[in-house]
């Protein structure tokens, strides 16, 4: 049997590391960029926060292509759900699409799912949307294979009452944690920020998130050398 030809024939998933935080005044949304394909990377630098609305979002999980769908789906049924009212959908009922979709074909997804957004009823909310299709109304949520590293992590520096870069800091710093220790995860880390003011993406590459524990800084690689104006020659 040829693995490495399975390999590149398995499912594109994102084992992945995904977040959402609420604090005083709107969420952050967090993610990593790794897509697999068995054992291979089959895109670095995917974006796994999908817009649903101008005032929601989404953070994708599990199965690339089932992800992929329900937001699809969730999105056109949004569009129609706001000409109908004449008015943005609020975070709760996005949430409630996702679960439904999730929850009627959970013997077919693959998938987790965080919802997070702002509206002028509730303000800034998440929703987890784990596999089989539950729905979470939390403060904060994780989710993805790296989040089996984070539990403990949230527990201590999570609080109530954070401050928009308190909360902005918190996920990036917990998402760099993730893929310090998470062989799924990894790439580089997008936040999306969502309040009353609007929406504002951030990108952090991949060299500039802290190290963690036995990280070690990278020396002499290939992308310094063809980064460097006049390079030394490379010598045997």
């Amino acid at each position: 049997m040829d693995f490495s030809l399975g390999d590149l024939n398995a499912p594109h998933s994102m084992g992945t590391t995904i977040i959402g935080v609420t604090y005083n005044g709107g969420v952050v949304l967090g993610a990593d960029s790794r897509t697999s394909t068995g054992m291979y990377v089959a895109n670095r630098a995917s974006d796994k926060i999908t817009q649903l609305t101008d005032n929601v979002y989404l953070c994708r999980s599990g199965s690339a292509a089932d992800s992929q769908i329900v937001s699809d789906y969730v999105r056109h049924f949004l569009h129609q759900h706001t000409i109908q009212l004449g008015q943005p959908s609020t975070v709760k009922v996005a949430a409630n699409l996702v679960r439904l979709l999730s929850y009627n074909n959970k013997n077919m997804l693959q998938t987790g799912l965080i919802v997070g957004g702002w509206d002028k009823y509730e303000g800034g909310k998440i929703f987890g949307v784990p596999l089989g299709g539950t729905i979470l109304d939390l403060p904060f949520t994780i989710g993805g294979s790296g989040s089996t590293y984070l539990y403990g992590f949230f527990d201590q520096e999570w609080k109530e009452g954070m401050t928009q870069d308190e909360a902005e800091k918190l996920v990036v710093k917990a998402v760099s944690l993730a893929i310090a220790r998470d062989g799924a995860s990894g790439g580089v880390v997008r936040t999306v920020t969502i309040n009353e003011d609007g929406v504002v993406r951030k990108f952090y590459p991949g060299d500039t998130l802290p190290l963690w524990h036995e990280e070690l800084e990278p020396k002499d690689s290939l992308l310094d050398i063809l980064a460097a104006s006049s390079p030394e020659p490379m010598v045997s």
